[in-house]
This record gives C-alpha cells, sequence and structure tokens, in this order.
C-alpha cells in the first residue's frame, strides 16, 4: 500500500502522524511511504531520519494526498485539506466528527473511508489510541491549571501546593477515566486538595484504593458538583462518551457559585466540551474569561509536548495501521472487532451511530 504522511497544519499542532522507527516498519512489510517535507520536524525528528528508514520526502502537501492510498495523521483534516482527499482513500486519525458538522459533511461529500484513532474500542470498552494522549492531557491539564490560576495570568492568585500555614488549591476533576485518573494524579503530586467524581461506583472504589491521601473521591451529580464548586480553583473536565458529545457538567449559570479567577480547564472540548460555556481554543490564544471565570479549552492539549505525544501515539497506532496496509481496510476490519468499531464514514455514509444521532443523519 502507499502511505501518506502530511504535515498537520492545524495552529501550533507540531506532532506528526508516524515516527521513523513506525515508517520503518511498513518499509520492512514492502509499503511505499511518503511524508511531507519537514512534517516531523517540530517533534524532533528530520527529514533524513525519515529517508534513512526508507521513506520518500515529498515537498507539498498536495503531493502527499494525490500519490496516498491511506492518509496516516494526527488532528482531524480542516478546510483546505478537504479538497485533497479523494473517493476510496483511507484516512486514519482523530475526527471527534461529534464536534463538528462541517467536518463531518465534509468527509461525507469526499467519499473517503474515515477512520477514527477516537472509536477504535476494545472488548473490554477500553479506547487503545485514545489513551495515550489522554494520559499526556491528563497530566498537562493540572499543570495548565496551575498556570493560569496565577493572578497575572486571571486567576486567584492561588499556589497548588500551598506552604506552611496556608492551604493549598482545591481542584476538582470531573471523571474518573484515562483523563481524570492521571490529572487527578498529577495535581495530587503537586500538593493540591483534589476530588475526582464519576457515576460509576465501582471506578470510584478502585479510585480510593489507587490514589494518594490527598485524592478524594465523590459521586457525580449536579448537586454535588454545585456544592463543591464555591471553594474550587481549578475544575478540570474529562468526561467522554466514545464518539458522542460530551455531556454538559458546569452550565452557564453554576458560573455564578465560583469565585472570580477559579479556571476550568476542558479536556473533553475535542467532543464539544463538558462546560457549557466552552469553546475550542488554541495553543496560541489558549484562554478567555466569562463573567469572572477563566476557561482553558486548547483542542489539541498534547501538541504542546510533541516528541513525547508522537511517540506515544505511534507506539499505539502502529498495529492497527500495519494492519490496514497489509490487508486492506476491509479484511483489517472484519478481523479486528476494535479496528471496526473506528470506522465512521465509509463512502459518503456515517456508520458509527453515535454521530449519525448527535447531526440527525
Amino acid at each position: 500500500m502507499i502511505i501518506g504522511i502530511p504535515k498537520e497544519i492545524k495552529n501550533n499542532e507540531n506532532r506528526v502522524g508516524m515516527t521513523p522507527a513506525g515508517v520503518a516498519e511498513f518499509i520492512k512489510r514492502g509499503h511505499k511511504v511518503y511524508v511531507q517535507a519537514t512534517a516531523g520536524m517540530g517533534s524532533g525528528f528530520c527529514d533524513e531520519a525519515y529517508t534513512a528508514v526508507g521513506a520518500e520526502i515529498l515537498p507539498t502537501i498536495e503531493d502527499v494526498y494525490a500519490k496516498a492510498e491511506m492518509i496516516i495523521k494526527v488532528k482531524e483534516p480542516i478546510s483546505p485539506e478537504y479538497p485533497l482527499i479523494r473517493k476510496g482513500q483511507v484516512l486514519f486519525t482523530y475526527f471527534h466528527f461529534a464536534s463538528d458538522r462541517e467536518l463531518t459533511e465534509a468527509m461525507m461529500r469526499s467519499g473517503a473511508i474515515c477512520i477514527a484513532y477516537e472509536t477504535v474500542e476494545k472488548s473490554d470498552h477500553s479506547l487503545p489510541l485514545l489513551i495515550p494522549m489522554s494520559e499526556v492531557a491528563g497530566r498537562m491539564a493540572p499543570q495548565n491549571g496551575a498556570y493560569y490560576l496565577q493572578k497575572t495570568k486571571g486567576g486567584k492568585g492561588k499556589l497548588m501546593a500551598g506552604v506552611p500555614g496556608v492551604k493549598p488549591a482545591k481542584v476538582l476533576v470531573l471523571g474518573g477515566g484515562t483523563v481524570g485518573e492521571a490529572a487527578a494524579r498529577i495535581a495530587a503530586g503537586m500538593g493540591a486538595e483534589v476530588t475526582i467524581t464519576d457515576i460509576s461506583l465501582p471506578r470510584l472504589k478502585q479510585l480510593s484504593i489507587d490514589m494518594p491521601a490527598n485524592v478524594h473521591t465523590l459521586y457525580s451529580s449536579e448537586h454535588n458538583i454545585r456544592k463543591e464548586l464555591p471553594d474550587t480553583d481549578i475544575v478540570i473536565g474529562s468526561v467522554l462518551i466514545p464518539g458522542d458529545a460530551a455531556p454538559k457538567l458546569i452550565t452557564k449559570d453554576m458560573l455564578k457559585l465560583m469565585e472570580p479567577g477559579t479556571v476550568l480547564v476542558d479536556v473533553a472540548i475535542d467532543q464539544g466540551g463538558c462546560f457549557e460555556t466552552s469553546h475550542p481554543t488554541t495553543h496560541s490564544d489558549p484562554v478567555y474569561t466569562v463573567d469572572g471565570i477563566v476557561h482553558y479549552a486548547v483542542a489539541n492539549i498534547p501538541g504542546a509536548v510533541p516528541y513525547t505525544s508522537t511517540t506515544a501515539l505511534t507506539n499505539a497506532t502502529l498495529r492497527y495501521a500495519l494492519a490496514l496496509a497489509d490487508k486492506g481496510w476491509q479484511k483489517a476490519c472484519e478481523d479486528d472487532e476494535a479496528l471496526h468499531k473506528g470506522l465512521n464514514i465509509i463512502d459518503g455514509k456515517i456508520v458509527y451511530e453515535a454521530i449519525a444521532k448527535v447531526w440527525g443523519l
């Protein structure tokens, strides 16, 4: 198969779809790999690292899309890429269709085969291609929240760990999945007083066993969340429903319960966000304020640490990408139920139920 790895063009997205080590595996199996010039530079991988393992460098994104039977990338295509995608071409990337109708309709018009990292799902309901980026985003969320908690950045002026005689900051983590667990663990390590919520009692029990002493569990309900907000300093939203839009756990009227300078970090923004007042931001313009509450809603948080993120992502996606290349998308998806669940759009038709329901299609 002919594989194409374009350079990401989303704002401040420095990740790349595959490391040179990953590309080497495709070459060993007899596949052809085209990489756009400088595609890996932001992640620390020069063009020579790709050519050294047998890839060919192409000068433009148009060249890569024109030659490739399968495109492997990181983020969903954006409008300049739409005309480059052709009927029958396989796209293997994060899509998050449930938060973007324009993208959904563009991919339907293209006739491409859209396989979404975020909906590849194993029989135990784990999401193997979302987990590595969720772990990165979860670890970064408290760091970013702590940064914007500084008074000079619009926050309350509190130090996460406090000091002797002064209490630490209070962090509320909504959702006890991969992101939430990572966020709670890092926030606890920074010295904050942490509460993590979930609707699964078995999950809360496991978290209460595994977490440090300064992490407390709480059943997730609107009543309980409202009670926590008045003295919470950072809220990290990390709730995920695979392929579907995130639930709005913090509504606009709940902002008035919080003190000015409270920081909301919406890690679920890729799926529409779990705060009603959230809208996607970028690394170059990451925050905005609503009713005195600071909102951080960068849609590609792991893009800030691209070497770590690209390497972790390749580690996870490689086996699935190789199966697609070796067998073709139909046979690969027939043979692997997890990969089969990654199918979102085929030849103009939505084939993932949650996305169809969100847009009424």
